[in-house]
């Protein structure tokens, strides 16, 4: 299986959720920045290298903080918060088609998001965003 990172953007109590493009796997979906970790590159790294290609934003990777794997089961999610440190949204519409500052609450309520994701949401989000 590939190492891929999903990036858990906070800036004060909200997450940052794009959602994918339509002509991209899981495409209209919505999700943290995601995406493969690059031979050589650290979780850490990728995280940042994400964000930045994806939304534009400079984060720090604060913490790995769950681990699961895809539905395809062709890649392990590696769960790292990060927090915003500057930047304006910035998508990157080959993989981006929207973007928003949601609370955990919103989140739960947000219909079109991966099933594999709902347990993250559900389990780990609300004790790391407060």
């Amino acid at each position: 299986m590939l190492d891929a990172v999903i990036a858990v953007i906070t800036r004060g109590e909200k997450v940052l959720l794009i959602q994918r493009a339509a002509n991209i796997r899981g495409g209209g979906h919505w999700a943290p920045v995601s995406g493969e970790v690059e031979p050589g590159e650290s979780q850490e790294a990728a995280v940042a290298r994400e964000a930045m290609e994806e939304v534009g934003l400079t984060v720090r990777p604060i913490g790995k903080v769950w681990e699961n794997v895809s539905s395809r089961g062709t890649f392990v999610l590696h769960w790292w918060m990060a927090e915003y440190v500057g930047g304006e949204l910035a998508l990157n519409a080959a993989e981006v088609s929207d973007a928003r500052w949601l609370t955990v609450d919103e989140i739960w309520r947000l219909d079109g998001t991966f099933e594999g994701d709902r347990e993250f949401y559900r389990k780990i989000l609300p004790s790391l965003v407060s």
